[in-house]
């Protein structure tokens, strides 16, 4: 049954800073950029925004995975706040989780949610994304069990789960391939996109192997970037300039061990969870899905996507996804119609909604899924974390 505290938050607006390889341009400014454009959309003075929500914070020790503080952006902004909030220890989805809290109990009216990253001009100038594991970092938590033998990019402990889902259900590359052809092709009409050149089933199966079974087309691109989205109150939605987006179901269960390569079963990951509490708060169900923006940091985790929500039975993704036709912008259930992190740029989940948000209202241009799409979800995380947004357009 649909709850009072999704129905009561609408996306008001949407902005995206310019999003690329190497930008060389600092946190703060990318992020100005995607609220202004936010602003602009939802037709709202910045004097109007009274709450800001962020995952997961300003992290010193990941100075490019999160470059930018709810103070610093306040301080840009002049921004007298009602309510406010950031922490690591959340899904990635908190920061839009928090926010329809906030409008629901009343704490803030309109709240900007953003997601910046500067990994890309990070690693061009040597600079590591995240220092953990460094010469003088002391790890913890199950990252003490991974560092020491070498083993601290996620694509290692991702590719373990893969491997075992995999070997239990007799999964193929040319399946897995599937996911990187159809994000490739949808981000050639996306200008946008940072990965624009067509990209062959040969060309996928020749590219080097990063960890077995992802290869390179199966991970993620870092980029530089940010994205906002404006969440407010309902009852605002007649002094709007865009047409809101409604928030049907949220949520973000922390499930299974928190360690990567420790869950209780590695070829589920917490996806399941996810989609049991997503769907236990809406009369929706998967079949009423027009399209779906699932988390594809690793080509890999789209397969759990599509099974935890409940699109395709267990062990049935690579059947799913063979030959693409079936999650092609014209298919039964359209995947990462932006390109993804995959091919348009790995901007941390929220992207995933600001592309679930330009579909339902039909703004999508050359890649915009036929027809009038009414509900969109969209996911993001991998391992213990996940949280997904049902979203309407009415």
């Amino acid at each position: 049954m649909v709850s009072a505290l999704e129905r009561t938050a609408i996306i008001s607006g949407i902005g995206q800073s310019a999003v690329g390889r190497r930008l060389g341009r600092t946190g703060l400014d990318l992020t100005l950029e995607a609220v202004f454009a936010a602003l602009a959309d939802a037709g709202l003075d910045r004097s109007q925004i009274d709450g800001v929500a962020s995952w997961p914070g300003y992290r010193a020790d990941m100075p490019a995975f999160s470059p930018v503080s709810i103070g610093q952006v306040k301080e840009a902004l002049g921004l007298e706040l009602n309510w406010y909030c950031a922490g690591n220890e959340a899904t990635q989805m908190s920061a839009l989780i928090n926010a329809c809290m906030a409008v629901a109990s009343g704490q803030a009216r309109h709240v900007l949610c953003f997601r910046t990253v500067t990994e890309s001009s990070a690693l061009a100038q040597g600079v590591r994304s995240s220092t953990v594991g460094g010469a003088a970092a002391r790890v913890s938590g199950f990252a003490e069990f991974l560092v020491p033998f070498q083993a601290a990019s996620a694509a290692n402990w991702v590719a373990l789960a893969a491997s075992r889902y995999f070997h239990e259900f007799g999964t193929r590359r040319e399946q897995l391939a599937a996911i990187a052809l159809n994000a490739r092709r949808n981000a050639m009409l996306n200008p946008k996109a940072v990965y624009r050149d067509p990209l062959s089933l040969d060309q996928y199966m020749a590219s080097r192997m990063i960890s077995t079974p992802l290869c390179l087309f199966d991970c993620d691109v870092p980029v530089d970037g940010s994205t906002v989205l404006i969440i407010s109150h309902r009852d605002t939605a007649p002094d709007l300039r865009s047409k809101p987006v409604f928030v049907e179901s949220i949520c973000g269960p922390f499930s299974g061990r928190d360690a990567w390569d420790q869950m209780d079963d590695l070829t589920r990951y917490s996806a399941e969870a996810c989609g049991k509490r997503l769907w236990s708060r809406t009369d929706y169900k998967p079949a009423d899905v027009d399209l779906a923006e699932l988390y594809d940091g690793f080509s890999f985790l789209s397969l759990l996507w599509l099974e935890g929500l409940g699109f395709c039975g267990r062990g049935e993704a690579g059947d799913f996804v063979e030959g693409g036709q079936r999650i092609a912008l014209d298919g039964e259930l359209p995947l990462a119609t932006h390109g993804g992190q995959l091919s348009a740029g790995r901007l941390h989940g929220l992207g995933h909604v600001h592309e679930a948000v330009v579909q339902l209202r039909g703004e999508g241009e050359a890649r915009q899924v036929p027809g009038t799409p009414k509900l969109a979800v969209a996911s993001n995380g991998g391992g213990p974390l996940a949280g997904a947004v049902l979203l309407s357009r009415e």
